[in-house]
C-alpha cells in the first residue's frame, strides 16, 4: 500500500515582501494577461513554487535571500521558517501559457509538472504504460444519434459497451471534449460547473475489473499526482461490498473516509434496459481540519470529486432484475479542469492555466483587473473564458450557429459572451474599433490553447475567427437597440412597483423579442439582475397570438381586435374551460366582437366572435385546432344559432369565432355550447398519436429526438422533430409499427395537474426552450410517454386504431417533418390507397401483390421505347442533315467550309448528332451553325467548329450565345461546340442569317 504523503501548504505572504513582488512584476514589463495572472497569484497571499533565489516570469529576477530576510522584516512569520518553507514548497503555482499583443509567450514556471497539459499528458502515459490503447477525442458532433452532443467521455465506446460492434482493443484511455448545456444558468457562479470541458478516462472492455481499476486510480491520484493520502476521500455504491472492501483492505483507505451513497450517486445505467453497475467516485478534501465525524461528500465548500469509476457489471432485463455480465467493463472519467485546480491550488476551475488565459484576455479588453474586480464582473469573465471554449470547439467540428439543434446551442452561447463583453463595457473589437468585433479575439487565446487538445482547431481557426465575427457583429446590431429599451422597461418596472415585486411584462419581453431578436432567457437574466420578474406567461400568450396570425387564413377570416374592443376584453373574466370532461354546458354571452368592434347583438349572417363565462370549446393551442360545434342561444325573443367553426385564446378568454345562421344573438343570453364530439374525437385521437409518435421517435432515433413543432388537426397529424438526416424506410417502418404495438397494447391514459418540479422528477419531457408555470398538466401513458400538454386526449390509446405515416421529409436545416393520420382518417386513407390498388389492378390485369412489378416492367418498356424513339430521331436528323452539305460554302484564303442552314422539328439532341455529323463531313477547316423550332414556342441553336477554325480566335460558346439573343434566349460552351435556346420561333431566319454574316465577316478578317 502506498505510504502517506506530506501535505505541502501555501504560507501566508508578509505585506512587505508581497509588495516587493507586486513592483517585480511591474519592473518586468509585463502587461494584459502576464501581469493579470501574477498579481492574482500575489494577491491571494498564497507562496508556492517561487524559488529562493529566482522568480521565472518570463524573464529572469534573481532576488538573493537576504532580500527576502529583510522584505520579511516583522512579520510573524520567522525568517527561520520563512525560509524553509521556502525550500519546502519551491515554485509559484502560475500560469504558463497566456497571449501577448496576439501571439502566444510561454512562461516557464520551475515546475511545469502540475500544468494543465502536463496533467493530461501524465494521465495518459500513466495508462499507455499499462497496456492502455491512447485513442483521440472524438468530435463535439457525435455519430450517436441519441444525443445532441458529445456529453461523455465514454460516447465513442458505446457500441462496444452495448454489444454492437466487436472491440479492437482490450483497453483504452482518451482525453475528450464534452460540451454540456443543462445548467449552463450555473457557468460563472459556482468554483466547477461548464459547459466545455475535458474528461480523462481509462476503459476496460472486458478486460480488467473493478479491483485494478481502483489500484490503478489510486496510485495514479497518489503517487502519479502526489495528492496527501488523508486528502482523499472515496464513495461506493451503498451495496458494493466487493469494491468496499477492496477500498478498505488492499488499498488502505480509512473506514471512516469511504462513504456509502445511494443509485442517484452512485450507479450508472444507460437506460431502462440494458448494461449498468455501480459507481466509485474519488474526492479531493480542502478542509481535512474539519475531520471525518457527519462528512458530507455533497459539500461544495469542502470537497470536489475528481475522478469516478463506473463498474459495468450488470445488464438490467425488461422486469428490472440484474443479471451479471458475462464480459464486465470499467468506465471511467476524470476531470482535467477539476484535477487542475487541485494541483494548482487555485480556488476555481476558472482561475486554471486551462481557461484564465481567455478570462485575462478579455478582462484586458474590458480594462480590469480580475483579481479586484467584485463577484459580478468575475462572473462575467468566467462566462465569456467558458464560452469562449465551448464554440471554438464547436465551430471547429461543424457546429455553425443556427436556430435549432446543435446550431442553437453554439448561437446561445456566443450571445452570452457578447452580453457579457457589453456588460463588461466592451465596445466593438475591444481596441478602438467601434464596427469590429472583441470575441475572435479573445478566441485567438482559446486557439493557440488547443493544440494538445486537438489540432484541427489551429487549421480552422480563420474559419472560427469569422464565424465568430459574423455571429457577434450581427446580433450586435439587434442588441444593442434591445438593450436600449430593457433598461427604459427596467426601470419604468422599478419605479411601478409599489409594494409588490417589479415584472416585467410578456407584452414588452413579446416586443424585444419579437421586433430586436432579443432573447427571451437574456431578458430573463437582465432582469433577474435588476430584481425584476418575467412574466413567462404573458409571454407564451404573446407569442400564441403571433402562431395564430402567421398562419395561413385559407377560407376563415381572422378578426382583428382592437381598439374599445381591447378594452371591453380587458373587463371581461377568464373563460372556465369544462372540455375536459363535458363536450357541451350552459353558459351566458359576456361580448360579442365583430371586424374589431364591441357589439351588442349581431344578426343571420353576420361573421362574430362571442366570448361566454364557460365553455367546452377547446381553444386552438399547442398544436391542436380549436374545436367546432354549435352555440344555441336562448333567452331572447326567438332562438338563434351560431356555428363556430373555430376557437382561439387570449390571456384567458376563448373568442367563438363563427357565422350567426338564424335569429339575432345578444349579450347577456345564455347559450347552449356544443362541441360536435366527431370532430373532437378526432382531434383527441391524432394529439394522443402524436405524443405515442415522439416516444417511438425516441425510442427508434435517440432520446435526444425533440418537438420542433406540430399540428394536430380533424384530418391528420404533423409532427417536426430534429434530425440532421433523412430517415431510412427501415425507420419509418419501424416508428410506425411500434406505435400500432402500443395501440394494441389498450394503455389508459391518464392527466394529472402537479408542480413542475415534480413532473420533470418523473421524467415528463418538457421541449427544449419553452417556458412553463409552476403548476402543470401532465399526460401519461404509462411505460410509454409522459408529457407536458393542455391538449385533449382518448381516455385509452386503444381509441386510436391505428396509425399511418403518409410522409417524412426535412423542411429545414436539421428539421424533419412526419405527416400521419389515426383514427377515422387512418381507415379513410387506407379505404383510398385501397381504392387505387383495385384500380390499378383492373386496368393493368394483375393481382395486387404483383402490381410493383408490372409497372416496373412498364416503365422498362417505356424507356426502351424512348430510347429507340431517339435513336431513329437522331438518325432521321442525320438523313436530313446530309442533303444539306451541298450547300456549304468556301470563305476566306483557307477555303473553310461554312453550313449554316435550318432543320425543321428536330429536337436538341438530334439537333447536336446532325451538326457533329456535317462537321465530320465537311473535314478541317470547317463551320457549322443549324438552328431548329422544335414546337412548343422553342428554338434551338447548334455552333461547332474545327480546330483551324477554333484556331483563328472564332470561339462557339461566344458565337452562338451572341445569335441565340435574337430568338430571346441564350447558351453557351466550349471553343469548339456550344448549344443554345431561344422562345422566338419566328426570328430563327433573322438569327441564321446573322450568323452566316458573322462568320463570313471573322473567317475574311483572319485569313
Amino acid at each position: 500500500m502506498a505510504k502517506a504523503m506530506q501535505a505541502t501548504h501555501a504560507l501566508a505572504l508578509p505585506a512587505m515582501l508581497k509588495g516587493a513582488l507586486f513592483k517585480s512584476v511591474h519592473a518586468l514589463g509585463a502587461s494584459g494577461s502576464i501581469r493579470h495572472y501574477y498579481v492574482a497569484q500575489l494577491n491571494r497571499s498564497v507562496l508556492c513554487h517561487i524559488s529562493v533565489n529566482e522568480i521565472n516570469l518570463g524573464s529572469t529576477l534573481f532576488l538573493n535571500s537576504k532580500k527576502i530576510t529583510a522584505a520579511c522584516g516583522r512579520s510573524s512569520v520567522s525568517t527561520t521558517s520563512y525560509r524553509r518553507g521556502m525550500l519546502a514548497t519551491c515554485r509559484m503555482s502560475a500560469l504558463t501559457e497566456t497571449v501577448k499583443e496576439g501571439t502566444t509567450e510561454s512562461l516557464k514556471p520551475l515546475d511545469p509538472e502540475i500544468k494543465g497539459d502536463a496533467i493530461r499528458k501524465r494521465f495518459l502515459e500513466f495508462y499507455a504504460a499499462r497496456g492502455h490503447k491512447v485513442l483521440p477525442s472524438s468530435s463535439l458532433v457525435p455519430d450517436d444519434p441519441t444525443v445532441l452532443l458529445t456529453i461523455a467521455g465514454m460516447l465513442q465506446f458505446k457500441p462496444i459497451f452495448l454489444g454492437q460492434v466487436p472491440r479492437s482493443y482490450p483497453c483504452a484511455t482518451t482525453t475528450q471534449k464534452v460540451v454540456r448545456t443543462n445548467d449552463i444558468e450555473n457557468v460563472g457562479r459556482t468554483a466547477r460547473h461548464h459547459t466545455f470541458f475535458e474528461m480523462l478516462g481509462n476503459f476496460s472492455f472486458g478486460d480488467y475489473f473493478k479491483r485494478q481499476a481502483i489500484a490503478w486510480a489510486w496510485e495514479l491520484a497518489t503517487q502519479e499526482f502526489k495528492l496527501p493520502l488523508e486528502r482523499v476521500w472515496v464513495s461506493v455504491f451503498e451495496d458494493d461490498d466487493e469494491a468496499f472492501a477492496i477500498w478498505r483492505d488492499e488499498v488502505g483507505v480509512p473506514v471512516e473516509r469511504i462513504k456509502r451513497m445511494g443509485a442517484e450517486d452512485n450507479f450508472w445505467s444507460s437506460g431502462a434496459t440494458g448494461p449498468c453497475g455501480p459507481c466509485s467516485e474519488m474526492y479531493f478534501d480542502f478542509h481535512p481540519e474539519r475531520g471525518t465525524d457527519d462528512a458530507d461528500l455533497n459539500d461544495d465548500s469542502r470537497f470536489i470529486e475528481f475522478y469516478n469509476l463506473v463498474f459495468m457489471q450488470y445488464n438490467r432485463t425488461d422486469d428490472g432484475q440484474l443479471e451479471p455480465l458475462k464480459n464486465k467493463n470499467i468506465d471511467t472519467g476524470l476531470g482535467l479542469e477539476r484535477m487542475a485546480q487541485i494541483l494548482q491550488q487555485v480556488p476555481n476551475n476558472y482561475e486554471t492555466d486551462l481557461i484564465y488565459p481567455i478570462i485575462a484576455r478579455a478582462a484586458a479588453l474590458a480594462n480590469v483587473d480580475y483579481q479586484s474586480a467584485d463577484d459580478r464582473v468575475k462572473t462575467y469573465l468566467k462566462v465569456i473564458g467558458d464560452h469562449t471554449r465551448a464554440v471554438v470547439y464547436l465551430i471547429s467540428d461543424g457546429v455553425y450557429p443556427s436556430n435549432i439543434g446543435r446550431g442553437y446551442i453554439v448561437r446561445r452561447l456566443i450571445r452570452r459572451v457578447v452580453r457579457m463583453g457589453r456588460l463588461l463595457g466592451i465596445r466593438g473589437d475591444g481596441q478602438g474599433n467601434q464596427e469590429g468585433a472583441f470575441l475572435p479575439t479573445v478566441a485567438e487565446v482559446a486557439v493557440a490553447m488547443s493544440k494538445d487538445v486537438d489540432p484541427n482547431v489551429e487549421q480552422q481557426k480563420i474559419k472560427i475567427y469569422n464565424e465568430l465575427k459574423r455571429e457577434e457583429l450581427r446580433f450586435v446590431q439587434t442588441l444593442e437597440k434591445g438593450e436600449k429599451l430593457l433598461e427604459e422597461l427596467l426601470a419604468e418596472a422599478l419605479e411601478k412597483r409599489g409594494t409588490d415585486t417589479p415584472c416585467l411584462s410578456g407584452k414588452d419581453v413579446f416586443r424585444l423579442y419579437d421586433t430586436f431578436g432579443f432573447p427571451v432567457e437574456i431578458t430573463e437574466e437582465v432582469a433577474s439582475e435588476r430584481g425584476v420578474t418575467v412574466d413567462l406567461a404573458g409571454f407564451e400568450s404573446e407569442m400564441e397570438i403571433q402562431r395564430k396570425q402567421s398562419q395561413a387564413a385559407h377560407n376563415v377570416i381572422k378578426l382583428a381586435v382592437g381598439g374599445a374592443a381591447q378594452e371591453m376584453l380587458a373587463q371581461v373574466p377568464e373563460t372556465e374551460f369544462l372540455g375536459y370532461d363535458d363536450l357541451t354546458s350552459s353558459s351566458s354571452i359576456l361580448a360579442i366582437l365583430a371586424n374589431g368592434e364591441a357589439l351588442g347583438e349581431a344578426s343571420e349572417g353576420e361573421e362574430v366572435e362571442l366570448l361566454l363565462d364557460r365553455t367546452p370549446f377547446y381553444a386552438e393551442s399547442g398544436g391542436q385546432v380549436g374545436d367546432h360545434g354549435y352555440l344555441r342561444v336562448f333567452g331572447g325573443d326567438s332562438e338563434a344559432v351560431v356555428k363556430v367553426k373555430d376557437v382561439v385564446k387570449e390571456a384567458g378568454r376563448f373568442r367563438h369565432i363563427g357565422v350567426v345562421q338564424d335569429g339575432i344573438v345578444k349579450v347577456g343570453l345564455g347559450v347552449e355550447a356544443e362541441v360536435d364530439p366527431v370532430l373532437r374525437t378526432r382531434a383527441q385521437i391524432h394529439h394522443t398519436a402524436t405524443h405515442l409518435l415522439q416516444a417511438a421517435l425516441k425510442n427508434v432515433l435517440g432520446s435526444d429526438v425533440s418537438q420542433a413543432g406540430s399540428l394536430v388537426s380533424f384530418d391528420r397529424l404533423r409532427f417536426d422533430f430534429n434530425l440532421p438526416r433523412a430517415m431510412t424506410d427501415a425507420e419509418i417502418n419501424k416508428v410506425e409499427m411500434l406505435v400500432n404495438e402500443w395501440i394494441g397494447m389498450g394503455v389508459p391514459v391518464t392527466s394529472e395537474e402537479m408542480a413542475i418540479a415534480a413532473a420533470k422528477e418523473k421524467g415528463a419531457i418538457a421541449m427544449f426552450g419553452e417556458k412553463y408555470g409552476e403548476q402543470v398538466r401532465v399526460i401519461s401513458v404509462p411505460g410509454i410517454s409522459m408529457e407536458l400538454c393542455g391538449g385533449t386526449h382518448v381516455r385509452n390509446i386503444a381509441e386510436i386504431r391505428g396509425l399511418k405515416i403518409m410522409s417524412e421529409q426535412g423542411i429545414a436545416s436539421g428539421v424533419r417533418r412526419i405527416e400521419a393520420v389515426a383514427g377515422n382518417a387512418f381507415i379513410e386513407y387506407i379505404n383510398a390507397r385501397d381504392a387505387v390498388v383495385k384500380q390499378l389492378s383492373a386496368s393493368l390485369k394483375v393481382k395486387a401483390d404483383d402490381l410493383a412489378g408490372r409497372v416496373v416492367g412498364l416503365q422498362e418498356e417505356v424507356r426502351a421505347s424512348r430510347n429507340e424513339a431517339a435513336a431513329l430521331r437522331v438518325e432521321l436528323a442525320v438523313a436530313k442533315a446530309e442533303a444539306l452539305l451541298s450547300t456549304a460554302t468556301s470563305i476566306g484564303d483557307s477555303s473553310t467550309r461554312v453550313l449554316v442552314a435550318s432543320l425543321d422539328k428536330i429536337d436538341a439532341e438530334s439537333l447536336k448528332a446532325a451538326a457533329e455529323h456535317l462537321l465530320a463531313k465537311l473535314g478541317d477547316p470547317a463551320a457549322v451553325v443549324v438552328g431548329s423550332s422544335p414546337g412548343d414556342g422553342k428554338v434551338s441553336l447548334v455552333a461547332t467548329f474545327s480546330p483551324s477554325v477554333v484556331k483563328q480566335g472564332i470561339q462557339a460558346g461566344k458565337f452562338v450565345g451572341t445569335i441565340a439573343k435574337i430568338c430571346g434566349g441564350g447558351g453557351g460552351g466550349r471553343p469548339n461546340f456550344a448549344q443554345a435556346g431561344g422562345r422566338q420561333p419566328e426570328k430563327l431566319d433573322e438569327a441564321l442569317e446573322k450568323a452566316r454574316e458573322d462568320l463570313k465577316a471573322q473567317l475574311t478578317k483572319s485569313s
